[in-house]
């Protein structure tokens, strides 16, 4: 996987209610609960053993390019990611593929309060500037709504549909200069 360039973590990013952050060994326990929630897991693959995250997780979670922590108040509430799609998932826009995919999680406990669209218009702003004129993508199963109105609200458009990881998934694009949320 590409990294998304030099200067990785960025400052942190501020919005009216949060701070977007590298991560930080205070954030392990909710790296877990993020990862074992039935409920986060519902769209993402399904959560994951408690025990297995325990074992798995480092001291430090989530330190890599692309990896913003949600912060509300101090604590994690969940992360935004910007990775590499790579040509061997289906859906691109461009020819070489490798395009920038956002993501994102947030704890049961924070859904519906907007957040999620505080954090990735944040990040995504951070991106624009940071790689002028390069296209995002997200994809999601079309079974969750919720994700793809959020989607919508932050200005991807649909660029095609396709069947992966046993579901049918929407591929929106986000073209450069998009105003977000």
């Amino acid at each position: 996987m590409t990294e998304l360039g030099p200067g990785w973590p960025p400052a942190p990013l501020r919005t009216e209610r949060l701070v977007l952050r590298a991560s930080e060994a205070q954030d392990r326990a909710a790296f877990i609960e993020l990862f074992a929630s039935p409920e986060v897991g519902t769209y993402v693959g399904g959560a994951r053993p408690r025990d297995e995250l325990e074992r798995a997780i480092p001291e430090v979670p989530g330190r890599r390019f692309g990896l913003f922590v949600i912060d509300l108040d101090g604590a994690m509430v969940g992360m935004v990611t910007l990775d590499r799609r790579g040509p061997e998932r289906p859906g691109h826009v461009r020819p070489e593929a490798d395009e920038a995919e956002l993501g994102y999680m947030l704890l049961p406990e924070v859904w519906g309060c907007g957040y999620a669209a505080e954090a990735c218009a944040a990040v995504l702003g951070w991106f624009a500037d940071a790689h002028p004129g390069e296209p995002v993508v997200i994809s999601t199963r079309t079974a969750n709504e919720r994700a793809m109105a959020l989607a919508a609200k932050l200005g991807f458009t649909e660029a095609g549909r396709f069947e992966d990881y046993g579901a049918e998934q929407w591929f929106g694009v986000r073209a450069p200069g998009t105003p977000s949320g």
